[in-house]
C-alpha cells in the first residue's frame, strides 16, 4: 500500500467529521481503547500537554510546541483539522510525519481497522500516539478535535491539561448552553493534574473549579494572572505582533514579537504561559530567550497557516479561520482596526455552523463573495448568499473559492482589504 492508497482508504472507509459532519462522530472512547490496546498503549510512552477549547486552541497548541522546540526538546504536536495535507495533522519539531509511516500504519492494521469500524479521527489519534511513541518524542502537545470528555485523545494522562475558552460551536453535540459545553471541555481534567483555563467567564468559571476541586487537581486562570499591550501592528511592513506582557501590573515580557499577528493571540500567549510555569515542576524549565525565539517564530518552527495570515500585499488580502460567532467577532474587531477604504468578504461556511449567528456580526458596508469550500459539508453559495441577505450583506455567488478571490483580487483599489474566511476549509483553499 503506498501513501496515495492509504489515504484514500482513510477518506474513503473511515468516518471523517471533516468531509461529512455529524455521521462521523463517535460519542465514547471504546474504539480508541481496541486500537491503542491492539498498539500496546503507546501514548503511555511520552509526556503530554492536552488542549481542549472552542477557539485558540490550536494557536495555543502551536506556540506551546514552538517554545519547547527552542527549549531543545523533541516535541510531537498533534492537531486537526489539516488544511492541505493530512500530515499537517501528525508532526515532530514541525516535521511532518513521513508518508511511509502513514502508509505502513495503515496496511499493518488495515484488518483490525475493518473489526474495529474506527472514525478517521480515531484512527488518526492512534498513529499519532504510535509515531511519537516510536520516535521517542520528550513530549508531544495533543489538541483535542471536538468537546474533550468523549474525544479520541482523552486517554491521555497529560502532565497539565489546558482549556484555552468556552463559547457555543458544535452545540449539537456538547450542549446548548456555555455550561454544558464546559462540562465537556473539562472532561479532559484528570485526578491530580493541574489544569489552566485560558479565559476567565462568569458562566463557566465555577464548572472547572467544581471539577477541579472534586478530583483534586490545581487550577490556574491564565488571564487573572497576566496582561498585555500591543505596541505595534502594521501588516505591510511589521511580520510580527509586538507586545508587553504584565504580571500583575509588572512588566514580564517587553517588546515580545508573536509571528502569530491576530490580535486575539494575546489571549493564547496568557494561557501559553500560564502552562510553562504549571510544568516547571515537572524539570521542564525555559528562560526567557527560550520564550522569545519560540513565539517569534512559531510559524517557522511549526508550520501553522490560516492564522490572520497575509496572502499578498497588494490589494492586502489576509485569511483567517475563525468559524463561529467568538471567532468571527474577533476576525471583525481586527478588520475595524486595519485602514482600507472597502472590504472586499470572500465567504465559504459549512451547513452544521450557527450560520445566521455568525452572518449576523459581518459588516453590511463591506462586499461579499459568496462560495462553497469544496468538501460534501460545505454550505452551498447560493443558500449562503440568500441567508446574508436578511442581514443586508450584498453580493455575488462564485463556482469556488479559488475563482471568488479571483474576482476580490481583480476588483479591489490598492487601498482596499481582501479578507478570506469563514470556515477552515475555504481558507484551506487559498494558503
Amino acid at each position: 500500500m503506498n501513501y496515495s492508497e492509504a489515504v484514500e482508504y482513510m477518506y474513503s472507509q473511515l468516518p471523517m467529521y471533516h468531509r461529512i459532519g455529524a455521521a462521523a462522530y463517535r460519542a465514547d472512547l471504546t474504539n480508541t481503547i481496541a486500537i491503542c490496546n491492539i498498539l500496546h498503549n503507546p501514548y503511555k510512552n511520552f509526556k503530554s500537554i492536552h488542549i481542549a477549547g472552542t477557539n485558540g486552541k490550536g494557536s495555543t497548541a502551536h506556540m506551546l510546541a514552538s517554545i519547547l522546540q527552542s527549549n531543545g526538546l523533541k516535541v510531537g504536536l498533534y492537531t486537526s483539522p489539516h488544511l492541505k495535507d493530512f500530515r499537517e495533522r501528525i508532526r515532530i519539531n514541525g516535521i511532518k510525519i513521513p508518508r511511509s509511516r502513514v502508509s505502513d500504519f495503515v496496511e499493518s492494521y488495515q484488518k483490525d481497522f475493518d473489526k474495529i469500524k474506527p472514525s478517521f479521527f480515531e484512527m488518526t489519534a492512534a498513529m499519532a500516539f504510535k509515531y511519537f511513541s516510536e520516535e521517542k518524542v520528550d513530549i508531544a502537545v495533543i489538541e483535542t478535535g471536538m468537546g474533550g470528555r468523549l474525544d479520541s485523545t482523552n486517554i491521555i494522562t497529560p502532565l497539565v491539561s489546558v482549556i484555552t475558552n468556552i463559547g457555543l460551536d458544535h452545540t449539537q453535540f456538547l450542549g446548548e448552553t456555555l455550561q454544558l459545553i464546559a462540562a465537556e471541555k473539562a472532561g479532559i481534567i484528570k485526578p491530580g493534574v493541574p489544569v489552566v483555563i485560558g479565559e476567565t467567564r462568569e458562566e463557566t468559571q465555577q464548572v472547572f473549579i467544581d471539577k477541579a476541586q472534586s478530583i483534586g487537581s490545581d487550577i490556574f486562570f491564565a488571564d487573572q494572572n497576566y496582561g498585555a499591550e500591543i505596541k505595534g501592528y502594521h501588516l505591510n511592513h511589521l511580520h510580527y505582533l509586538l507586545l508587553d506582557i504584565y504580571i500583575e501590573d509588572k512588566i514580564y515580557l517587553k517588546n515580545l514579537k508573536c509571528q502569530l499577528l491576530g490580535m486575539y493571540q494575546p489571549k493564547n500567549i496568557f494561557t501559553v504561559l500560564q502552562t510553562l510555569k504549571v510544568i516547571r515542576r515537572f524539570g521542564i524549565r525555559m528562560d526567557e530567550d527560550t520564550i522569545r525565539d519560540g513565539l517569534k517564530r512559531v510559524i517557522n518552527q511549526t508550520g501553522l497557516k490560516g492564522r490572520w495570515q497575509v496572502l499578498s500585499q497588494q490589494p492586502l488580502t489576509i485569511c483567517d479561520c475563525g468559524h463561529n460567532p467568538a471567532g468571527i467577532t474577533e476576525v471583525v474587531n481586527q478588520i475595524k482596526r486595519i485602514p482600507h477604504k472597502t472590504l472586499h468578504f470572500v465567504i465559504g461556511m459549512v451547513t452544521d455552523k450557527d450560520i445566521n449567528g455568525i452572518l449576523q456580526l459581518l459588516p453590511t458596508d463591506g462586499i461579499y463573495y459568496f462560495c462553497k469550500a469544496d468538501i460534501p459539508r460545505g454550505l452551498d453559495a447560493r443558500l449562503l448568499k440568500e441567508a446574508a441577505g436578511k442581514y443586508n450583506l450584498k453580493g455575488n455567488t462564485y463556482p469556488s473559492v479559488k475563482n471568488a478571490l479571483a474576482a476580490a483580487t481583480a476588483a479591489a483599489a490598492d487601498n482596499d482589504l481582501v479578507f478570506v474566511g469563514g470556515s477552515c476549509f475555504t481558507v484551506a483553499e487559498v494558503v
